[in-house]
């Protein structure tokens, strides 16, 4: 099964399609300055066949190529890069602060 993953930017999500139908998409709000991943779904035809992924790594990759960080909202995305921490770098920390007493 080959799942093909295309940024949608009017729709503002990366939708993973398979055999030519919908699997399920990767809802973001992509800023100047970084890349939020607010909600993933994979539609219940096509669960447990790797598509959630396919989406998650066809994102971060993207975001990569963006030069832009990732702030993973969407608790599949966060937990997807807590497993594969080849992503770890991608992700967004705010600036430490440079405020003094």
């Amino acid at each position: 099964m080959a799942i093909e993953v295309h940024d949608v930017p009017d729709e503002k999500h990366f939708a993973a399609v398979v055999d030519g139908e919908v699997a399920g998409k990767a809802v973001y709000i992509r800023t100047p300055e970084l890349i939020v991943f607010t909600h993933t779904e994979v539609f219940p035809a096509f669960e447990g066949r790797g598509v959630g992924s396919a989406l998650a790594r066809a994102g971060l990759d993207q975001a990569r190529e963006w030069g832009l960080p990732v702030l993973p909202l969407c608790p599949f995305i966060s937990g997807w890069i807590g497993r594969h921490r080849e992503y770890v770098d991608v992700v967004y920390s705010a600036p430490r602060t440079t405020a003094v007493d």
